[in-house]
């Protein structure tokens, strides 16, 4: 298996901010390939833990290989599952917890897995390719007003319906099986707008609905109370406007308790040289939450 590695978004901040505990145990939510956890792991002491969860198999075995440090402990799961793998390791709570809500690098550079437009590969995207249902399905079997649906609410597609009906069209004479097969439907009747590829929105509402993204960052913050030391922070990284508005609600809503304090009150976003360095931090937010007691 081939060994990909991640460059961390704005690592340097994140560890910063939620590194006040230099023995403490911390939560990498969204393992990936390690990289935030690898980042924390050379400042933080031989006393303090960090425990990866991650959906992707191969993400874990990957992030694994990549530190290879017996103060990581990873497992394959979703971070909703966090308070159940806390009471595996006899963990009471985390003194702070890091949630990356992109996608690895290798999830779009691997082909095989289906989540890019710009790589020929089978229509899959789910970050767990043993469960649920693939982004294939989702197109060959969904009436075309669903799909005309999730395009809408998960991708904010102005030609929704336009998509819907030619993915319906096209499928009744062969089945859409690939990336590049549902890319090249949607640039016949889509304009390019700039920069951004007429496929991005679809693509991003199939990926979305796939792996149930949205329903699971809505229970995010419901779970820190139960997750998180007083004086531990939370941060979250957001790449698009409709998690970055669930995070800023969900920790406007903790913040009205009293019981927490937002960070940072603006948004934090890497810097024009991290950017340069890495395109794929250009649409990152950062928004760190402090329980208070």
């Amino acid at each position: 298996m081939s060994v990909w590695r991640h460059e961390p978004i704005l690592a340097e901040r994140i560890a910063d901010e939620l590194l006040l505990n230099n023995d403490g145990v911390y939560l990498d939510a969204t393992l990936g390939l390690g990289g935030h956890s690898g980042f924390f792991l050379k400042r933080l002491s031989a006393a303090a833990r960090v425990i990866g969860l991650d959906k992707d198999v191969s993400a874990v075995n990957m992030a694994l290989k990549n530190i290879s440090d017996a103060r990581l402990t990873a497992f394959v799961c979703s971070y909703l599952e966090a308070p159940k793998i806390m009471e595996r390791l006899n963990i009471s709570s985390f003194d702070g917890a890091v949630f990356d809500l992109g996608l690895s690098s290798y999830q779009l550079d691997d082909a095989s897995r289906g989540f890019s437009f710009l790589r020929e590969g089978p229509l899959d995207m789910r970050f767990n390719n043993n469960e649920g249902i693939s982004a294939a399905d989702i197109i060959n079997e969904w009436p075309a007003d669903k799909i005309e649906e999730i395009l809408l609410k998960y991708g904010e597609e102005l030609y929704a319906n336009k998509i819907a009906l030619a993915v319906y069209g096209a499928r009744r004479a062969r089945k859409i099986k690939t990336t590049r097969q549902l890319a090249e439907i949607i640039e016949k009747i889509c304009p390019h707008a700039g920069k951004i590829h007429p496929s991005t929105k679809t693509f991003q509402a199939l990926r979305i609905a796939v792996n149930n993204e949205l329903a699971e960052v809505e229970l995010l913050a419901r779970m820190l109370p139960k997750i998180l030391l007083p004086k531990a922070r939370a941060a979250v990284l957001t790449f698009h406007s409709l998690e970055d508005r669930i995070i800023k609600r969900a920790f406007k809503e903790l913040v009205s308790s009293d019981d927490w304090r937002l960070v940072n009150k603006k948004v934090i976003e890497p810097s024009r040289e991290e950017i340069i360095s890495n395109h794929r931090a250009r649409s990152a937010k950062l928004r760190i939450i402090e329980r208070k007691i």
